[in-house]
């Protein structure tokens, strides 16, 4: 498939099959995620991978425990999902990667309030990008979903370190044929080109 065709082809999948996605097919993915722009050349951004039945439903029974919520969850298709990828970002490593000799002269090695924009969440950004298109490339569907009041908890259960920010989450498995898992928002209009392309001037 060529570029053009998988950025128009990507959209978020909230049902999935059960047939499994395997760590090595999950690695290959997130291989191809990271290599995304960053900041400085920082790479601040690590991956919490879970796969198979097990580590799947652990997540869910943080985030989404077993009871009246879960059964009334929307979108339960999303359940399914073989794999759940975390993308995490370091924002430490920035200031660290600014005080270096080459990067001093900006004063952004000070720490993360010199930051006028934060690009640990710029870089993290274009990763989880960069992965939902290979997830499309590869025959699969995503999902990219956040983890809101979740966070502290996900970290405490999976032993992610102190410091380290999850973005949210990337549900990747096979589309279920069977159901649409159309959003709410889905009718909404993108603006046209015109709208929101302004040359020379505003």
């Amino acid at each position: 498939m060529d570029h053009a065709r998988v950025v128009r082809a990507r959209r978020m999948v909230r049902a999935f099959t059960a047939e499994i996605v395997t760590p090595h097919e999950i690695d290959a993915l997130v291989d191809l995620a990271r290599r995304a722009p960053s900041a400085g050349n920082s790479q601040g951004v690590s991956w919490l991978v879970l796969t198979g039945a097990h580590e799947v439903r652990q997540y869910w029974d943080v985030t989404l425990p077993a009871g009246p919520d879960r059964d009334r969850f929307r979108w339960q298709g999303l359940l399914h999902a073989p794999a759940i990828v975390l993308p995490i970002v370091s924002p430490g490593r920035y200031p660290e990667r600014y005080a270096e000799p080459d990067k001093a002269s900006t004063g952004l090695g000070e720490g993360i309030t010199a930051w006028p924009v934060p690009y640990w969440w710029v870089d993290g950004g274009m990763v989880v990008q960069n992965l939902l298109l290979a997830v499309v490339e590869a025959g699969l569907g995503g999902c990219f979903f956040g983890l809101f009041h979740h966070e502290t908890a996900v970290c405490a259960r999976f032993g992610i370190p102190e410091g380290q920010r999850i973005l949210g989450a990337v549900a990747i498995g096979h589309p279920d044929p069977e159901s649409d898992g159309v959003g709410r928002s889905s009718d909404r209009r993108r603006p046209s080109l015109h709208d929101v392309v302004h040359h020379g001037e505003w």
